[in-house]
């Protein structure tokens, strides 16, 4: 029997309480009629056809847009697709100078959306009009690119981190991969699926510190059966080039 994903019973499993880190109430309560409970809808569609390449805003808002960036090969075969979140006070942007070339080098379709607001909603709250969005910009996608539907990933950097990687556990049906780069810890919800997960995190992160983020959640997604790769590397709240490629190379496999 599937169970949700309770952040006390994970902080148990991983010998270690991040509840000063934790969002009370999270994925518990419906937001006007919105997606309270993290799942998403859309879904990739046959016969589509992807007719553009480079990088394109959606036209989903006039201020706080979702970017799409198709790499030189998107017209040629069905492609792997990949949700980048940011962390909080950044915009969608940001990921792309995060990612640099290495998700264009890996033939990677990226979708980077803006959040509401500052950060994502369950950030401070519950799930609802951020993931309203985020399943409009994804079926936007699906319906105009070619993407394979057993290469869908989800994921980010620092809040962006978390809140994919807890999407990504509640869409396990969608999401087959999850890349978390310097996750905080996990939010409430019911997972379906079981995604793989990838997640990095800087040994002298002085923001989300890894003995008490990444490698308590790597712990406790690893004691729950994840099947979970766990790159540490020398570095602060960041994303090095040399990381942003392992994640790639992970996504495309």
């Amino acid at each position: 029997m599937t169970q949700k994903i309770d952040r006390r019973e994970f902080c148990l499993l991983t010998g270690s309480s991040i509840a000063s880190l934790a969002v009370s109430n999270a994925c518990t309560r419906m937001n006007n009629g919105l997606a309270g409970d993290g799942r998403f809808t859309a879904r990739p569609r046959d016969g589509v056809k992807t007719s553009n390449t480079g990088r394109i805003t959606l036209g989903l808002d006039h201020e706080r847009d979702a970017i799409l960036d198709l790499p030189k090969n998107a017209t040629a075969s069905y492609l792997p697709l990949f949700v980048m979140l940011h962390g909080a006070t950044q915009n969608a942007d940001d990921m792309f100078w995060y990612l640099g070339m290495t998700a264009a080098d890996a033939g990677v379709v990226v979708l980077a959306p803006n959040a509401r607001d500052t950060t994502w909603d369950a950030m401070g709250g519950s799930f609802g009009e951020d993931v309203d969005f985020l399943n409009r910009a994804l079926q936007r996608v699906f319906d105009t690119v070619a993407i394979d539907p057993a290469r869908i990933a989800i994921g980010g950097f620092s809040d962006g981190a978390t809140y994919g990687l807890s999407l990504g556990l509640i869409n396990g049906d969608l999401f087959r991969s999850v890349a978390a780069f310097s996750p905080g810890f996990v939010i409430d919800g019911m997972p379906h699926g079981k995604p793989r997960v990838f997640i990095a995190h800087g040994t002298r992160d002085h923001i989300l510190p890894i003995d008490r983020c990444g490698r308590r959640v790597a712990a406790g997604l690893i004691s729950r059966g994840y099947d979970v790769t766990f790159r540490e590397f020398d570095g602060d709240h960041e994303i090095p080039a040399d990381v942003a490629r392992d994640g790639m190379t992970w996504l495309k496999a």
